[in-house]
Order: C-alpha cells, then structure tokens, then sequence
C-alpha cells in the first residue's frame, strides 16, 4: 500500500509537515479544518510538496526528519533547490 509524506504551507505562511496513506482523502480533511490542531488555527493550506513511500512507516519516518528542518531547508525541498539544501545541511 502506498504511504505519503506530505508538506503544506498554512494560511500563517509556515509549513505544515505530515504523512498518511490516502494523500486526496487527508487533503480533504485539512481543507475542512479536521486535518491537525495547527492546520486547523491556520487555513486554508496548499499542498506544496509530497513523496510517495511503500509503507506508512517510511512516510511517517522521513516525516520526522522533515519536521526538524528550518522554513528554509523545506522551501529548499519544496524548489527541488540541491544545491541550497545540501548547504543548510551542513549548518
């Protein structure tokens, strides 16, 4: 079964990292204020970004390592930006 992880950018202009196994279904959900607490407060969001993983373990393990990341390093992701995001890295 296929498992996403996903980023949104929220209506307060930060990103909102997650993962779940129906992307449409949970998109749904976030847009009618039932997605998150923080999605919730700050609509309306718009998926930016998603990677599509095997099983919802990986989606929900690179979905942690996401969520550490600074604003910029996931714009980084988000532009496709390797050069920048391997430079952010490093710090």
């Amino acid at each position: 079964m296929k498992a996403y992880l996903y980023i949104l950018l929220c209506g307060n202009g930060q990103y909102y990292v997650g993962s779940t196994k129906n992307l449409e279904r949970r998109m749904e959900k976030h847009q009618m204020g039932l997605g998150s607490n923080f999605t919730k407060k700050h609509l309306p969001v718009k998926l930016m970004y998603f990677e599509e993983y095997d099983s919802i373990t990986l989606a929900f393990k690179r979905e942690k390592q996401i969520q550490n990341w600074s604003h910029d390093k996931k714009e980084a992701l988000i532009n496709g930006n390797i050069a920048l995001l391997k430079k952010l890295s490093k710090g």
